[in-house]
Parts: structure tokens; sequence; C-alpha cells
């Protein structure tokens, strides 16, 4: 990475320089709309649908609300990572001496699960740098695959991210290479932000088509949940929001302690380590330093909420078969806190009242197999 003392400052002006930087390099993805899924969205849940559950008795929230999908799996490499890759090789090679100093040729090292190992490995090669991948053997292997297709060197781990940050040292030991964080570096947050940037313009132009004589304080997103792992993603669309009126939330898996975020947030400490296999592979590791200073001392999230492995999948299930879009499990635990967290939903009731929320959704990424989709539904 850039050293830190050149970074940007964490900002929504930030943001906005940090998309002028990539635009060349990225997709401006599509924003989608689902009239089922914002009618479930909108539909108060049965009694019966809540027995079993964590809000069993309670009397099911009665939200409006309107969905608006940001598409980041037709991104580049299938994921919102690029964003912060290309923004954090941009920024490097903007470092006063590090190109002429035989940086290309040392290269540069993350370690991932996949999404940031496919997204550095195309900005490196687009930029004829070299790149080191640490990877967990659990990764999915068409995310290793993609990742060595690149050109990428791959190095495997173990699957917390302390055995993966132990082995990307060893591999800057030996080669000298520059470590890029998958999330913890403002670089790679302000990248991130630049889909939430995208995501309220792209919301405000649909809206515009849809109702041209409505007035411009009616159009815009009220808020985005954004699933939240290492938090570069949701901290980096709440700086893109910072002095707009949209509020974000963060969206977690809640098994194995995949909801560090959400429990960070409500105790106020930061929670260093987590060893989690949740469904939603790209949600295992614990929100960075950099990320938590927006996410909790800044307070530009509004909100953590965390989901189970069930509704996860149930959210999953929906997008493909009413929506017709292959996404990866971690893209839908946004989508899952809509429709099934009662809290957020009860939230929302209380604060949109009858006129209802235009929230946004991010779906983060589609890098997911077949044979997994199958294994995961046939359970």
């Amino acid at each position: 990475m850039a050293d830190i003392s050149t970074t940007l400052p964490l900002s929504r002006a930030s943001v906005l320089a940090a998309h002028d930087l990539i635009k060349p390099h990225i997709h401006r993805t599509p924003v989608l709309t689902n009239t089922t899924l914002s009618g479930l969205a909108s539909t108060p849940r049965s009694p019966d649908d809540l027995k079993g559950t964590r809000f069993e008795g309670r009397r099911p929230a009665r939200p409006k609300i309107r969905l608006w999908f940001k598409c980041e799996n037709l991104q580049r490499i299938g994921a919102f990572k690029v964003r912060g890759a290309f923004h954090a090789l941009g920024r490097l090679m903007m470092e006063e001496g590090w190109v002429e100093g035989g940086g290309k040729e040392r290269g540069v090292v993350t370690h991932s699960s996949g999404n940031h190992a496919q997204a550095l490995a195309l900005a490196a090669r687009e930029s004829s740098i070299k790149a080191h991948i640490v990877m967990p053997t659990i990764s999915v292997p068409q995310k290793i695959a993609a990742t060595r297709g690149y050109g990428a060197t791959v190095y495997f781990s173990g699957s917390t991210s302390v055995e993966r940050e132990a082995m990307a040292d060893k591999v800057i030991s030996e080669t000298g290479a520059r470590l890029v964080p998958p999330y913890d570096h403002p670089d790679i947050m302000l990248g991130q932000g630049t889909m939430g940037i995208e995501l309220q313009e792209q919301v405000a132009e649909l809206q515009s088509r849809l109702d041209p004589y409505a007035a411009p304080s009616t159009k815009g997103l009220d808020a985005i949940v954004a699933p939240c792992g290492g938090g570069g993603m949701l901290s980096g669309v709440a700086l893109s929001a910072e002095g707009t009126g949209v509020k974000v939330f963060g969206a977690e898996p809640s098994y194995e302690g995949a909801d560090d975020g959400k429990r960070g947030y409500e105790t106020g400490e930061r929670v260093a380590a987590v060893s989690s296999l949740t469904v939603a592979d790209g949600l295992r590791t614990p929100v960075g330093e950099w990320p938590w200073k927006v996410i909790y001392e800044k307070r530009l999230v509004s909100g953590m909420y965390s989901v189970t492995e069930e509704e996860i999948k149930k959210a999953m299930r929906l997008v493909l078969e009413r929506m017709k879009v292959v996404v990866e499990p971690s893209a839908c635990v946004g989508l899952a806190v809509a429709l099934f967290d009662e809290d957020f939903r009860e939230m929302v009731e209380r604060e949109a009242g009858d006129r209802g929320w235009d929230l946004g959704i991010v779906f983060s990424g589609g890098n997911v197999g077949a044979d997994a989709i199958g294994r995961l539904f046939s359970e």
C-alpha cells in the first residue's frame, strides 16, 4: 500500500476522488429492482413464520420497503473488490520512488479467501506488477483458479486471519513485496466506497425516469444495507453517504461469532479475532482498525444487524428464483436483514412511517459455482 501518511482524508470528497481515478478500470454496475422482493419486504411476516426464531412472540413488523439492488456481482472478477484494488495500486504508483525503485518487480502481496485475491491479481496484471496471493486452503476452487488465471502466484495458508497474515509476512520477507490488505487501509475503503456514490446517483436517475414530476425531496435513497466482513466496503459506503442524509447499516452472519461487527458496535469495543465457517465465506474476517474508525468512532454507520445461515440461504434462493441473478451467499446478508430481521424491520416501520423507505441493497459478489449452489440447496 501507499504510505499511510500519503492517503486521502476519510471523507465523501475522497471517495469521489477515488471514483475519478478508477473509473477507466471498473464497470458502472447496474441497479435492479424487483416487485416481488419489495412486496415480500413490505409484507408482515405471520406469527407462524416467527415461531422457533429469535423473534417468536413479537408482533410482526409492518415496514414499507422499496428495494434497489446494486449488482456488484456483475463487476469485473464478479465482485466489488476490484474497486479497492485498482484504487490501492493507483495510489501506490503515485508514491514517490516506488515504481523507479523496482516496486513493480518486487510486486504486491495480499491474503484473501478469493474476491480480493482475484481483484488484486487483475489490477496488478493490468499495471504490469507482480502479484503474490495468500489464500486459505478451504477457498472456493473457482476463486483459486481465477486468481491464478490472472497471473498471480498463489500461496496457501490456514483459514483464520492470523494464519493468513503470518503467511503474507513470510512472502514479504522473501520477496520484498508491498502488502495490499483486503480491507484495513484507507485506500481500500475509499475505493470500495465508490459503489455507494454510483448507487445513490443511479437510484435518483431511475426514480426521475419513473416519475419525472416528483419533487426532488422525494427522490433518492433513504438507506443502504451493505455486507460487513472486514468492513472495507461498509466503511467506504458509509463515507460515500456522509452528509447526504442517507443512513447506512451493516449486515453480517451470526454463525459461530461471525457477527463481530455487531457485537463490537453494541459494546463499543472492536472484536479483533473471528473463527467462523459461515456459509458467507467472504465475511469470515474481523472488522479492521481503519474501518472501525468510520463504522463506530465516526458513527457513520447507523446500526449493525446479523442473520442466520438459514436466512442467508432463503434470501439467496429468492434472488436466484425471482430475480434470475447469480449471487454468492455473502451478497445475500443485506437482503436477509431486510426480509427477516424483525429488529431492522420494526426500526424501518417506526422511522419511515407510511411513506416507507427506498432501501439500497448491495449484492457484493457472484463468485459461486454451480456445484456449490447445488450443495447449498440440497441440504
